[in-house]
């Protein structure tokens, strides 16, 4: 009998907990949109820069620099925006989570913070992959998985 409560306070708390589900999504997709995006517009304002990290800087296997640069530099500004409005929500997730990991490989002096960070990032985009952009994306609109 006590445990039947239990349980019933349980279910009935935990049941209410899916209603975050929906707008911590959306949460995680602006933030991680916020980042690179704003990751990308500083690659662009200063592209003589851009590319000279990208040649003496950075390390990017299999790939110039050149090459390295305008990869980087086209997924931080068009994956955020995807990923932000929720369209192609898990394919977005994917291909950041490509330019994080990249990032991380390729910056030979990482301080601990900045690692810190990017595996949070790269945490949080493993979890829009899984659960999709949810209700308030342009994906349940369009019924995409």
């Amino acid at each position: 009998m006590a445990l039947q409560k239990v349980r019933a306070i349980h279910n009935q708390i935990f049941d209410y907990s899916n209603y975050l589900l929906i707008p911590s999504i959306l949460f995680v997709r602006l933030y991680i949109a916020n980042i690179f995006f704003k990751s990308g517009l500083t690659k662009l304002r200063d592209w003589e820069s851009t590319l000279m990290l990208f040649e003496y800087e950075y390390e990017v296997p299999l790939v110039s620099p050149m090459v390295a640069a305008w990869a980087g530099t086209i997924g931080e500004l068009v994956l955020p925006v995807l990923l932000a409005i929720g369209l192609f929500s898990r394919l977005s997730a994917v291909g950041l989570f490509i330019v994080n990991a990249v990032a991380v490989i390729s910056l030979v002096d990482i301080s601990p913070a900045a690692m810190n960070e990017h595996i949070l990032w790269g945490s949080l985009l493993i979890g829009v992959f899984l659960l999709g952009g949810k209700k308030l994306s342009l994906d349940h609109k369009l019924k995409l998985s």
